[in-house]
Formats: structure tokens, sequence, C-alpha cells
């Protein structure tokens, strides 16, 4: 296994980082299509395809040499030598209330712009849906409760792979804004069955979107919005949870909305929503301008200044 490595010794410069894997035999995985890019993977990259590979012995019940413990050691230095690079795991651009208004600015009265204004807004209101489930979503499991609320049972997701589970809230609610613009849509293509959001050829009204559709509706209406970021289909998600957290909306409600079972990969977008209304951040007021302005070298005598 060919590793990215860390020397220690020179931990904030680019050129510290070495690769092991000869040039043609990069070029070559490269050619094939199993890597994006010559040159080191990202330490994401390897921790992920460690995992599957460990996760893989485990199913076939054979000697895990992921494991290791000089493996688990190696990736240890690695992850601390990459903090000391300063290297900081790359997320994309939250997509929050004003951002939203700007894409939806975009959506003209087209068969296409009523489409997108559905699915973005039902992707953000049902909690932050994973691309995914936005195009998994289906209208069996969508029922109309009110003149301006839907709710929408999420039957399986990325952390609920074999359905709901005893401490799950499956049923999401759509419901003002984001009730009118789906029922728009659904009307103006006339669906009754089937995925929710379909590809559209002019007039035309084909299959359910993939799940890389979805990032590239997103990404397009952010380029039309002129909005700077790198935007993609988890915009939205992280978008809810920061919204949410600016709100000063509980943890909690939103864990039950976005289905997030542990509040670690949670807390992250919700501290950086409300992280300007932390009480412990205004422990200073506007008076102790007036008191240092008192007591400054200037306000005393030269003698006692020295």
């Amino acid at each position: 296994m060919f590793l990215r490595k860390f020397p220690e010794s020179r931990p904030y410069l680019e050129s510290a980082l070495t690769w092991e894997l000869p040039p043609a035999l990069d070029a070559a995985l490269v050619e094939a299509g199993l890597k994006q890019r010559l040159g080191p993977l990202k330490l994401s990259t390897i921790s992920h395809r460690i995992a599957v590979l460990s996760k893989a012995h485990q199913w076939r019940r054979v000697a895990n040499p992921c494991e290791q413990p000089a493996v688990r050691h190696l990736l240890a230095r690695a992850r601390r030598a990459a903090v000391k690079r300063g290297d900081r795991p790359t997320k994309k651009t939250a997509i929050t209330q004003p951002e939203l208004a700007a894409l939806l600015a975009t959506c003209d009265a087209s068969l296409t712009g009523v489409r997108d204004r559905a699915l973005l807004l039902f992707a953000f209101a049902s909690g932050g849906r994973r691309r995914s489930e936005v195009a998994a979503a289906d209208l069996s499991d969508l029922r109309r409760v009110g003149e301006r609320a839907f709710v929408y049972h999420l039957g399986h997701s990325k952390t609920q792979q074999a359905g709901p589970s005893v401490t799950a809230t499956p049923d999401k609610p759509i419901l003002g804004p984001a009730a009118d613009a789906l029922a728009a849509w659904l009307a103006a293509a006339q669906l009754t069955d089937g995925p929710i959001f379909r590809r559209l050829w002019r007039h035309r009204i084909g299959g359910g979107l993939s799940p890389a559709s979805v990032a590239a509706i997103v990404q397009r209406r952010a380029a039309m919005a002129g909005l700077e970021g790198d935007f993609g289909g988890h915009s939205l998600r992280s978008g809810f949870v920061t919204e949410g957290g600016r709100q000063g909306i509980a943890l909690p409600a939103l864990m039950a909305m976005t289905e997030h079972r542990a509040v670690g990969s949670v807390i992250g977008y919700f501290q950086a929503g409300g992280v300007t209304d932390n009480p412990a951040a205004r422990l200073l007021d506007d008076g102790i301008l007036h008191a240092s302005h008192a007591s400054s070298p200037s306000s005393v005598s030269g003698d006692d200044a020295s």
C-alpha cells in the first residue's frame, strides 16, 4: 500500500509531502479512471478506503491487516501531522435562508423552474434531505394533510437502511411556501404516482432524477444566482442545521428532522449557525472601552507612565 507520508520535521511545508507511488503507475491509475488526478491522495480518501477494506475483511471473517497496530499508528501520526500542516476537512458551502432565497429567485415560471423551486424547498424544509433521498422521493410516501401542508414518509435513508427504527421520526412535514411549491409542481407535471422529481426534456417529463442530477441542479442555481462557494447536494442539509442554530431551534428538534443519529456529526453545523448568539461571547460590554481610556498612560503623569 502506498500512503502519503507526513514527515513531522517539516509539518507546515507542502514540500514535506512525499509520494512513493511510481509516476508511471500513478499515471496508469488515472488513465484507467481509478484515480481522479496525479499525486498524493487526500488523507480522508486514504482513511475511507482503509475503512472499506477493513469492513470487507470483517465480512469474510479473515485476518484484517487494516487493524494492525502499525497501520493504526501510521494513520494517527498522519492525522496529527495534517493538523499541524493546517489541513482542514473540505465541506460544501451551507445554503441558509439568504442563499436559498437567492437560488429561488432564479426559478422562473417554466416547467424546469417550477420543478427546481419545489425540489429546493422540499429538500430544505423536510429536514435538509440528502441528494439520494430527494432523488428517491416517491409519491406513494407523500400525503396532503392541509391546504398548505404535506407529510412525507422517509422510509429509507443512509442511517435507516433497514427502514425506520423505533426511535426514528420518519414523517417529515412540508409546510407553507414549501408545500405551495410542491403542489404547483405536481399540478404542472400532472403527476399521480412514481418519483416526485423527474427529468425534463423541454415539455416532456421523464423518469426520476439521479442523485447526481439533484446536486447539479443546486450547483446550476447557485451559479445563476452569482453565489460564491463550493455548492452541492449536501449544501441544503448543512444549511438546514446551520439555519436552525441561527434561529435558536433546539438541537433534538433539528435532529428529529435530519435523522442524524450522532450529535457529533451535526453539532459543528449547529454551533456555526448560532456562534454569534453564544452568551459566553458577550462577557465584555462597551463600558470597558471608557474604563480603558480613563486608565491609559496618557491620562497619568509622565513619572507614573515611565
